[in-house]
Protein backbone atom coordinates (compact mmCIF):
# COMPACT_ATOMS: atom_id res chain seq x y z
CA UNK A 1 0.00 0.00 0.00
CA UNK A 2 0.84 3.64 -0.88
CA UNK A 3 -0.22 6.55 1.19
CA UNK A 4 -1.09 9.05 -0.27
CA UNK A 5 -2.83 12.87 -0.63
CA UNK A 6 -4.83 14.44 -3.37
CA UNK A 7 -6.44 18.07 -3.74
CA UNK A 8 -8.47 19.18 -6.21
CA UNK A 9 -8.81 22.85 -5.67
CA UNK A 10 -11.90 23.92 -8.03
CA UNK A 11 -13.87 27.30 -8.83
CA UNK A 12 -16.53 26.61 -5.41
CA UNK A 13 -15.06 24.14 -3.42
CA UNK A 14 -11.20 22.24 -2.75
CA UNK A 15 -11.39 18.96 -1.37
CA UNK A 16 -9.17 16.61 0.00
CA UNK A 17 -8.23 12.84 -0.34
CA UNK A 18 -5.63 10.51 2.24
CA UNK A 19 -6.31 7.13 0.86
CA UNK A 20 -4.09 4.03 1.11
CA UNK A 21 -3.84 2.91 -2.72
CA UNK A 22 -2.76 -0.50 -4.05
CA UNK A 23 -1.82 -0.61 -7.89
CA UNK A 24 -1.81 -4.57 -7.42
CA UNK A 25 -5.18 -5.33 -6.43
CA UNK A 26 -6.70 -1.88 -8.10
CA UNK A 27 -7.90 -0.85 -4.37
CA UNK A 28 -8.22 2.72 -2.96
CA UNK A 29 -9.05 3.20 0.74
CA UNK A 30 -10.16 6.05 2.01
CA UNK A 31 -8.42 7.54 5.36
CA UNK A 32 -9.79 11.40 5.19
CA UNK A 33 -11.96 13.04 2.69
CA UNK A 34 -13.02 16.47 3.11
CA UNK A 35 -14.36 19.28 1.72
CA UNK A 36 -14.13 23.05 2.13
CA UNK A 37 -16.44 25.53 0.45
CA UNK A 38 -13.83 28.71 -0.89
CA UNK A 39 -15.31 30.06 -4.21
CA UNK A 40 -11.88 30.52 -5.46
CA UNK A 41 -13.75 31.85 -8.27
CA UNK A 42 -15.46 35.17 -6.81
CA UNK A 43 -15.90 37.18 -10.07
CA UNK A 44 -13.03 35.42 -12.25
CA UNK A 45 -15.35 35.80 -15.01
CA UNK A 46 -15.76 39.33 -14.48
CA UNK A 47 -12.89 40.55 -12.90
CA UNK A 48 -10.21 37.97 -14.58
CA UNK A 49 -8.17 38.28 -11.31
CA UNK A 50 -8.70 35.77 -8.08
CA UNK A 51 -10.06 37.88 -5.48
CA UNK A 52 -7.97 38.71 -2.19
CA UNK A 53 -10.39 37.49 0.23
CA UNK A 54 -11.21 34.17 -1.97
CA UNK A 55 -7.05 33.62 -1.81
CA UNK A 56 -7.75 33.63 1.80
CA UNK A 57 -10.49 31.50 2.33
CA UNK A 58 -8.58 28.93 -0.03
CA UNK A 59 -5.49 29.21 1.86
CA UNK A 60 -6.89 29.02 5.82
CA UNK A 61 -8.39 25.43 3.71
CA UNK A 62 -4.78 24.38 3.04
CA UNK A 63 -3.34 25.30 6.19
CA UNK A 64 -6.36 22.85 7.42
CA UNK A 65 -5.11 20.14 4.79
CA UNK A 66 -1.43 20.31 5.78
CA UNK A 67 -2.51 19.14 9.55
CA UNK A 68 -4.27 16.36 8.34
CA UNK A 69 -1.87 15.60 5.74
CA UNK A 70 0.67 15.15 8.57
CA UNK A 71 -1.25 13.53 11.17
CA UNK A 72 -1.63 10.90 8.69
CA UNK A 73 1.79 10.88 7.29
CA UNK A 74 0.90 10.74 3.64
CA UNK A 75 3.98 10.45 1.60
CA UNK A 76 3.04 11.80 -1.45
CA UNK A 77 0.81 14.66 -2.20
CA UNK A 78 -0.53 16.05 -5.75
CA UNK A 79 -2.51 19.24 -6.07
CA UNK A 80 -4.37 19.93 -8.51
CA UNK A 81 -6.12 23.49 -9.95
CA UNK A 82 -8.48 23.72 -12.27
CA UNK A 83 -10.79 26.34 -13.68
CA UNK A 84 -11.19 29.58 -12.24
CA UNK A 85 -6.43 29.53 -11.51
CA UNK A 86 -6.47 28.60 -15.43
CA UNK A 87 -8.22 31.90 -16.15
CA UNK A 88 -6.65 34.14 -13.89
CA UNK A 89 -4.32 36.89 -14.36
CA UNK A 90 -2.83 36.76 -10.84
CA UNK A 91 -2.46 33.06 -10.75
CA UNK A 92 0.86 33.17 -9.56
CA UNK A 93 0.06 34.61 -6.07
CA UNK A 94 -2.30 31.30 -5.68
CA UNK A 95 0.73 29.34 -6.95
CA UNK A 96 3.47 31.13 -4.03
CA UNK A 97 0.68 30.61 -1.50
CA UNK A 98 0.16 27.29 -2.11
CA UNK A 99 3.82 26.16 -2.25
CA UNK A 100 4.25 28.06 0.64
CA UNK A 101 1.76 26.30 2.79
CA UNK A 102 2.06 22.45 1.37
CA UNK A 103 5.17 22.35 0.16
CA UNK A 104 3.95 21.59 -3.26
CA UNK A 105 3.12 23.85 -6.36
CA UNK A 106 -0.39 23.35 -7.66
CA UNK A 107 -0.97 21.64 -10.70
CA UNK A 108 -2.99 24.11 -13.22
CA UNK A 109 -4.38 21.18 -15.38
CA UNK A 110 -5.63 21.54 -18.98
CA UNK A 111 -9.80 20.84 -19.17
CA UNK A 112 -8.78 17.94 -20.85
CA UNK A 113 -6.51 16.56 -18.15
CA UNK A 114 -8.89 17.46 -15.35
CA UNK A 115 -11.61 15.24 -17.68
CA UNK A 116 -9.10 12.61 -17.77
CA UNK A 117 -8.61 12.36 -13.89
CA UNK A 118 -12.88 12.43 -13.66
CA UNK A 119 -13.12 9.67 -16.20
CA UNK A 120 -10.57 7.63 -14.30
CA UNK A 121 -11.74 8.22 -10.53
CA UNK A 122 -15.49 7.90 -11.60
CA UNK A 123 -15.60 4.69 -13.27
CA UNK A 124 -13.14 2.75 -11.51
CA UNK A 125 -15.99 0.87 -8.91
CA UNK A 126 -18.39 0.68 -12.22
CA UNK A 127 -19.26 -3.27 -13.28
CA UNK A 128 -18.66 -3.80 -16.59
CA UNK A 129 -16.76 -2.26 -19.46
CA UNK A 130 -19.90 -0.41 -21.56
CA UNK A 131 -19.15 3.27 -23.24
CA UNK A 132 -19.97 5.67 -20.63
CA UNK A 133 -20.76 9.62 -20.55
CA UNK A 134 -18.27 11.15 -17.45
CA UNK A 135 -20.19 14.50 -16.49
CA UNK A 136 -18.40 16.70 -13.99
CA UNK A 137 -20.15 20.24 -13.47
CA UNK A 138 -17.83 22.18 -11.67
CA UNK A 139 -17.99 25.59 -10.61
CA UNK A 140 -16.45 27.09 -13.53
CA UNK A 141 -16.12 24.73 -16.07
CA UNK A 142 -18.06 20.67 -16.98
CA UNK A 143 -15.72 18.26 -18.42
CA UNK A 144 -17.38 15.81 -20.82
CA UNK A 145 -15.28 12.48 -21.15
CA UNK A 146 -16.91 9.55 -23.24
CA UNK A 147 -14.71 5.92 -22.69
CA UNK A 148 -14.91 2.27 -22.16
CA UNK A 149 -12.14 1.50 -20.16
CA UNK A 150 -10.09 4.12 -21.65
CA UNK A 151 -10.60 7.83 -22.31
CA UNK A 152 -12.04 7.65 -26.24
CA UNK A 153 -12.97 11.41 -26.69
CA UNK A 154 -13.02 14.45 -24.06
CA UNK A 155 -13.89 18.50 -24.13
CA UNK A 156 -14.23 20.62 -21.26
CA UNK A 157 -16.74 23.69 -21.87
CA UNK A 158 -16.96 26.78 -19.71
CA UNK A 159 -20.19 26.12 -18.16
CA UNK A 160 -19.99 25.56 -14.49
CA UNK A 161 -22.56 26.71 -11.41
CA UNK A 162 -20.95 29.57 -9.97
CA UNK A 163 -19.75 30.81 -13.84
CA UNK A 164 -23.18 31.02 -14.91
CA UNK A 165 -25.22 32.05 -11.31
CA UNK A 166 -22.39 34.95 -11.46
CA UNK A 167 -22.97 35.80 -15.11
CA UNK A 168 -26.67 36.01 -15.53
CA UNK A 169 -28.50 35.58 -11.93
CA UNK A 170 -29.22 38.91 -10.01
CA UNK A 171 -32.67 38.48 -8.62
CA UNK A 172 -34.02 35.37 -5.81
CA UNK A 173 -35.91 33.43 -7.50
CA UNK A 174 -33.92 33.74 -10.77
CA UNK A 175 -36.47 35.59 -13.43
CA UNK A 176 -37.34 33.69 -16.65
CA UNK A 177 -35.01 35.93 -18.86
CA UNK A 178 -31.88 34.55 -16.40
CA UNK A 179 -32.91 31.15 -17.04
CA UNK A 180 -33.00 31.42 -20.44
CA UNK A 181 -29.47 32.94 -20.69
CA UNK A 182 -28.36 30.18 -18.65
CA UNK A 183 -29.91 27.94 -21.03
CA UNK A 184 -28.80 29.93 -24.00
CA UNK A 185 -24.96 29.34 -22.56
CA UNK A 186 -25.82 25.92 -21.68
CA UNK A 187 -26.71 24.99 -25.18
CA UNK A 188 -23.84 26.76 -27.18
CA UNK A 189 -21.24 25.00 -25.02
CA UNK A 190 -22.89 21.73 -25.40
CA UNK A 191 -22.68 22.19 -29.52
CA UNK A 192 -19.03 22.68 -28.46
CA UNK A 193 -18.59 19.52 -26.86
CA UNK A 194 -20.58 17.78 -29.58
CA UNK A 195 -17.91 18.90 -32.04
CA UNK A 196 -15.26 16.40 -30.37
CA UNK A 197 -16.75 13.93 -27.98
CA UNK A 198 -19.98 12.30 -29.62
CA UNK A 199 -22.38 12.40 -26.46
CA UNK A 200 -25.08 10.42 -27.37
CA UNK A 201 -23.17 7.17 -28.30
CA UNK A 202 -22.46 6.16 -24.52
CA UNK A 203 -24.94 3.87 -23.02
CA UNK A 204 -24.61 5.30 -19.64
CA UNK A 205 -24.53 8.85 -18.41
CA UNK A 206 -22.26 9.35 -15.31
CA UNK A 207 -22.62 12.48 -13.26
CA UNK A 208 -20.36 13.92 -10.48
CA UNK A 209 -19.52 16.68 -8.32
CA UNK A 210 -21.42 19.03 -6.06
CA UNK A 211 -24.45 20.01 -8.38
CA UNK A 212 -25.38 16.33 -8.92
CA UNK A 213 -24.84 15.14 -5.43
CA UNK A 214 -26.72 17.36 -4.25
CA UNK A 215 -29.59 17.16 -6.87
CA UNK A 216 -29.33 13.39 -5.69
CA UNK A 217 -29.38 13.88 -2.50
CA UNK A 218 -32.61 15.98 -2.32
CA UNK A 219 -34.35 13.17 -4.88
CA UNK A 220 -33.30 10.87 -2.28
CA UNK A 221 -34.97 12.65 0.51
CA UNK A 222 -31.97 12.34 2.42
CA UNK A 223 -32.40 14.89 5.73
CA UNK A 224 -28.56 14.90 5.47
CA UNK A 225 -25.58 14.03 3.42
CA UNK A 226 -25.03 10.37 3.35
CA UNK A 227 -22.05 9.78 0.79
CA UNK A 228 -22.72 5.48 0.86
CA UNK A 229 -26.22 6.22 -0.24
CA UNK A 230 -25.56 8.68 -3.16
CA UNK A 231 -22.96 6.77 -4.74
CA UNK A 232 -23.79 4.99 -7.38
CA UNK A 233 -27.33 6.14 -7.39
CA UNK A 234 -29.35 6.39 -10.62
CA UNK A 235 -32.13 9.29 -10.46
CA UNK A 236 -34.40 9.19 -13.35
CA UNK A 237 -34.65 12.13 -16.06
CA UNK A 238 -38.37 12.88 -14.56
CA UNK A 239 -36.92 13.93 -11.15
CA UNK A 240 -34.40 15.90 -12.22
CA UNK A 241 -36.88 18.08 -14.32
CA UNK A 242 -38.93 18.46 -11.20
CA UNK A 243 -35.99 19.20 -8.54
CA UNK A 244 -34.33 21.80 -11.57
CA UNK A 245 -37.81 23.59 -11.72
CA UNK A 246 -38.27 23.91 -7.74
CA UNK A 247 -35.13 25.26 -7.02
CA UNK A 248 -35.14 27.84 -9.75
CA UNK A 249 -38.70 28.75 -8.39
CA UNK A 250 -37.04 28.93 -4.84
CA UNK A 251 -35.75 31.50 -2.56
CA UNK A 252 -32.24 31.60 -0.88
CA UNK A 253 -34.19 30.54 2.27
CA UNK A 254 -35.89 27.50 0.56
CA UNK A 255 -33.20 26.14 -1.04
CA UNK A 256 -31.66 26.02 2.31
CA UNK A 257 -33.84 24.81 4.09
CA UNK A 258 -32.70 21.25 2.13
CA UNK A 259 -31.02 20.05 4.86
CA UNK A 260 -28.62 17.57 2.30
CA UNK A 261 -27.39 20.62 1.02
CA UNK A 262 -24.25 22.48 2.09
CA UNK A 263 -24.43 26.36 2.64
CA UNK A 264 -22.29 26.72 0.32
CA UNK A 265 -24.14 25.75 -2.41
CA UNK A 266 -27.47 27.55 -1.93
CA UNK A 267 -26.78 29.89 -4.19
CA UNK A 268 -25.30 28.60 -7.37
CA UNK A 269 -27.59 25.04 -7.11
CA UNK A 270 -30.06 26.12 -9.45
CA UNK A 271 -28.13 26.50 -12.39
CA UNK A 272 -26.07 23.68 -11.47
CA UNK A 273 -29.16 21.50 -11.60
CA UNK A 274 -29.53 23.24 -14.78
CA UNK A 275 -26.62 22.08 -16.54
CA UNK A 276 -27.56 18.60 -15.67
CA UNK A 277 -31.17 18.50 -17.04
CA UNK A 278 -29.65 20.34 -20.03
CA UNK A 279 -26.94 17.69 -20.63
CA UNK A 280 -30.00 14.80 -20.14
CA UNK A 281 -32.34 16.66 -22.64
CA UNK A 282 -30.05 17.05 -25.01
CA UNK A 283 -28.58 13.09 -25.09
CA UNK A 284 -31.64 11.35 -24.21
CA UNK A 285 -30.50 10.07 -21.05
CA UNK A 286 -33.23 8.63 -19.12
CA UNK A 287 -31.30 8.05 -15.54
CA UNK A 288 -28.18 9.75 -14.69
CA UNK A 289 -25.84 7.07 -12.11
CA UNK A 290 -24.26 9.65 -9.65
CA UNK A 291 -20.61 8.81 -8.65
CA UNK A 292 -18.95 9.96 -5.57
CA UNK A 293 -15.82 8.92 -6.74
CA UNK A 294 -14.27 11.92 -9.06
CA UNK A 295 -11.49 13.55 -10.24
CA UNK A 296 -9.77 13.41 -6.48
CA UNK A 297 -9.79 9.50 -7.14
CA UNK A 298 -7.93 10.05 -10.05
CA UNK A 299 -5.58 12.24 -8.99
CA UNK A 300 -4.84 9.70 -6.02
CA UNK A 301 -4.49 7.28 -9.00
CA UNK A 302 -2.06 9.27 -10.90
CA UNK A 303 0.15 9.05 -8.04
CA UNK A 304 -0.12 5.58 -6.65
Amino acid sequence: MTRVAAIDCGTNSIRLLVADADPETGELVDLDRRMVIVRLGQDVDRTGRLAPEALERTFAACREYAAVIKEHGAGKLRFVATSASRDAENRDEFVRGVLDILGVEPEVITGEQEAEFSFTGATGGLPGHEERLVVDIGGGSTEFVVGEEHVLAARSVDIGCVRLTERHIRNDPPAADEIAAIRADIRAALDLAEETVPLREARTLVGLAGSVTTVAGIALGLDAYDSAKIHHARIPYEQVVRISDTLLESTHEQRAAHRVMHPGRVDVIGAGALVLREIMERIGAREVVVSEHDILDGIAWSIA
